[in-house]
């Protein structure tokens, strides 16, 4: 192995002085810091600094945005982060196919901008500002819409990705019926960094709406939130959206509806309708919907868990997280896509108490088939709790894939399901 000022000299000549840096507190991982940030500016540059860490033996992480870094287990070491910061470009917008190309360091904000222009927009809103096309692919994240548009998943037609040891690797293409390669686009979707860098990602698009209304039903039970949601679920109102959100200060489920402008009205009527048994139903004015508590609202001391369930299960999720941390005097709010059968959970409280309630709804979870994953806590928690619970059979078919693309361990290491 090369001295760090060898290893430095040789990250300067692929990428340019000025595109690496020492590392600084603030590029710390869960209490891990890093010794060098390095930007590369192409996937050529990605290539090569990827071959120089995996021959030299370092452990990457890669960073977008920065708004995901919160995600999966401290990592077991860590060298150097891989940021695509300079990956910025929109390579290619075909409207009339709605197919775009674009590299993985753009904002996801800033692709919808560009989009906007042409009365299209990519199906997927995370609740995250600032995150990039390349950290929204290796989280899989998505919000509200994914009930109407699918998720990350069902939008990626094609990929370019680095891998560990520098070989670059390409699948899909630039039209939705080309279906060559979507297996290794949905495999790295989801992967969180731990098979390669993303370079850049092709999507298929939806035209913008052009009218949108938000109706909401004040609900009083855990029942009636799951009623009222399922009663949109199996109506014929094609909303865009069913969300959760549950606090001391409000109880609501909300259903977002999109149309052209002369069918709004009819819609919002027929959701209103369907609706009206469950409580006090009203449409909801701008600033009434932007201050509806979004997901990323959770502060370093607390704990938030992302819960899988099938969506008629609604009610049961919500009694089990607020009766397990009522039991521990804890506090509980929750939102989610109640669509979907997402639900998030963000708990405050001693941190002992706050263990076994994860483990507790964790528990009652896996029991049914589904999951507890903890999104977001303190270090010192993760180091007390897995913070991705039991993977049964997911996580022999995990491994073997992360030997297959990164036997090394170079990715990521330690971060994800199992150790990997």
């Amino acid at each position: 192995m090369q001295t760090k000022n060898a290893v430095l000299e040789d990250l300067q000549g692929i990428v340019g002085k000025e595109n690496l840096r020492e590392a600084t507190p603030e590029d710390a991982i869960d209490g891990v810091e890093p010794s060098l940030v390095v930007e590369p500016g192409s996937v050529e540059e990605i290539s090569a600094v990827m071959k120089l860490a995996r021959g030299e033996g370092l452990a990457v992480s890669l960073r977008g945005g920065g708004t995901k870094t919160y995600l999966g287990a401290p990592p077991r070491s860590l060298d150097l982060i891989l940021s695509t910061a300079r990956m910025d470009g929109i390579i290619e917008h075909v409207p009339g196919d709605q197919i775009v190309r674009t590299q993985s360091g753009v904002r996801l904000a800033a692709l919808q901008e560009k989009l906007a222009e042409a009365n299209q927009m990519l199906g997927i809103d995370p609740p995250e500002e600032g995150a990039t096309i390349g950290g929204v692919v290796a989280a899989n994240s998505s919000g509200p819409r994914r009930y109407r548009y699918g998720t990350v998943r069902d939008l990626i037609i094609g990929i370019t990705v680095v891998l560990a040891d520098g070989t670059v690797a390409k699948a899909g293409g630039k039209v939705v019926k080309n279906v060559a390669g979507y297996d290794l686009s949905k495999l790295f979707t989801g992967s969180l960094g731990t098979l390669g860098v993303i370079a850049d990602a092709n999507f298929r698009l939806h035209p913008r709406p052009e009218s949108a209304r938000t109706v909401a039903v004040e609900v009083e039970t855990p029942q009636a939130a799951r009623d009222a949601a399922q009663a949109i679920v199996h109506s014929q109102v094609e909303a865009t959206a069913v969300e959760l959100h549950w606090s001391d200060e409000a109880k609501l489920i909300s259903v977002l509806l999109e149309s052209i402008p002369g069918g709004i009205e009819a819609k919002e009527e027929r959701a209103s309708f369907l609706l009206e048994e469950f409580g006090e139903v009203r449409t909801l004015g701008d600033g009434e919907v932007e201050n509806l508590e979004p997901l990323s609202t959770v502060s370093a001391d607390e704990v938030e868990i992302k819960i899988g369930a099938p969506p008629t299960e609604l009610a049961t999720v919500l009694d089990s997280v607020l009766d397990a941390a009522k039991r521990r005097d804890l506090t509980a709010r929750m939102t989610g896509h109640a669509g979907t059968g997402v639900t998030y959970a963000v708990l405050s409280g001693e941190e002992g108490a706050l263990a076994e309630v994860v483990d507790e709804v964790r528990e009652i979870r896996t029991r049914n088939g589904g999951s507890a994953v903890v999104r977001r806590a303190p270090t010192s928690f993760k180091k007390r709790v897995d913070v991705w619970g039991p993977a049964g059979d997911y996580l022999g078919l995990t491994r073997r894939v992360k030997e297959k693309f990164d036997p090394g361990y170079t990715m990521n290491p330690g971060r994800f399901i199992g150790g990997i």
